[in-house]
């Protein structure tokens, strides 16, 4: 039975507690404010600064991170099925199947920001190259996460042939004048009925137009990376230290430093539709992969480290129980803001919500802690396989 590896808890758990970083602008304010900073929201004094340095180091990065993690995980289960004597393939498209039913829930009924449906979609297409070589899978991968970039491009081209009013009607989406936000404003301050509509066709919007325009691809190139990182040894630990600097050095050099570049392009142009959305935010698209694969070379030359991996057990737990911390931050966060809730939907500022990240992180990681060492399972992990595998599995440990 191939082994549980540390490394791959640890990482985990970091991409799940750095998503929360932009998702809670998401959770917090309009919609429209997560692309252009200037839709709505502060950014004078140490709001800008929150927002320059998330944009800088989480925007993305950590999006990217847990999607290499999805696909090294495709890789270990197929071997875990494997070992087990049953069907690699079956096992996979239930799982994939039943988490995709659980996106579809979360994102119609709680958060229209989910990603699991889109994982589920984009792992199921990624495991029919599992048994490709690592050259191929990584070439494969690369060519599908410039996608986006390329479209953008092109959109850009072409936007300058589309009639007037349509040139119009995109502009006035990106500026703070967008009746998206007071549409946002008036829904997400409402009852959970008097959201649903809103949340819906948000939703609807993200997993149609967005996910063939940038997600499909950029999900799909880089789970496919994860499975060549797996399988290379990359992500357990079994590259030399030296291999693992050099690239946390060029991909934290590379990453970073065009997604600054494009941060310095779009202030010189001052925001400016539509070659801020459809390119100068390209820089960060394409930073983002590089700065994941510098950040993961950072951590497993930490888990190399004698001693490191005993210190940081609720980091393990946290990527343990990672589906379940994922949606147990949609329930915070929502609570926190919407109707249903406390309300604070648009009322929080950028140096208040990243305040509300610290706590959060400061809950799931003693809870995570907690209940890995009582329960085999996260409570969603162990609906996920008994829904795959038809099957009960243990849940509770015997804690002497």
């Amino acid at each position: 039975m191939p082994q549980r590896y540390d490394s791959l808890d640890v990482l985990r758990g970091i991409a799940i507690l750095g998503i929360l970083v932009m998702n809670m602008q998401a959770f917090a304010m309009p919609w429209p404010a997560y692309a252009n900073p200037h839709a709505y929201g502060s950014l004078e004094g140490i709001h800008g600064w929150v927002y320059s340095l998330s944009h800088l180091f989480f925007d993305t990065k950590f999006y990217s991170l847990f999607a290499l993690m999805f696909g090294a995980g495709i890789a270990l289960m197929a071997e875990r099925s494997l070992a087990g004597g049953r069907p690699a393939a079956g096992s996979h498209y239930r799982r994939m199947l039943v988490l995709g039913l659980i996106g579809l829930l979360h994102g119609f009924l709680l958060w229209f920001g989910d990603i699991l449906f889109i994982y589920a979609v984009c792992g199921s297409l990624a495991y029919l190259f599992l048994r490709r070589r690592i050259r191929t899978l990584l070439i494969a991968g690369v060519i599908f996460a410039l996608i986006p970039s390329v479209l953008g491009v092109l959109n850009h081209a072409g936007l300058d042939h589309a009639p007037p009013e349509v040139q119009q009607e995109l502009a006035t989406l990106w500026a703070s004048d967008s009746p998206e936000i007071q549409k946002d404003l008036n829904a997400y301050q409402g009852s959970w009925a008097e959201q649903q509509s809103r949340r819906a066709s948000t939703f609807l919007q993200i997993i149609g137009f967005e996910f063939f325009g940038n997600l499909l691809w950029q999900a799909l190139g880089l789970m496919l990376i994860g499975i060549a990182l797996y399988r290379s040894g990359f992500l357990t630990l079994q590259w030399q230290t030296r291999h693992y600097a050099t690239m946390a050095g060029a991909g934290l050099l590379l990453g970073l430093g065009l997604t600054l570049w494009g941060m310095v392009a779009i202030e010189a142009r001052d925001w400016a539709f539509p070659w801020t959305r459809l390119i100068g935010l390209q820089f960060n698209q394409l930073g983002a992969p590089l700065a994941a694969l510098g950040y993961a070379s950072l951590v497993m030359l930490a888990c190399r480290h004698p001693g490191f991996l005993a210190r940081v057990p609720a980091l393990k737990a946290v990527g343990q129980t990672a589906l379940s911390n994922y949606l147990l931050q949609t329930l915070i966060c929502t609570t926190l803001f919407y109707g249903h809730g406390l309300g604070l939907f648009g009322e929080v500022e950028r140096a208040q919500q990243l305040l509300l990240v610290l706590l959060i992180w400061t809950v799931q990681l003693p809870l995570s802690l907690w209940w890995v060492r009582r329960f085999h399972h996260g409570p969603v992990e162990w609906l996920w396989r008994a829904a795959s595998r038809l099957e009960r599995p243990p849940f509770k440990r015997s804690v002497p």
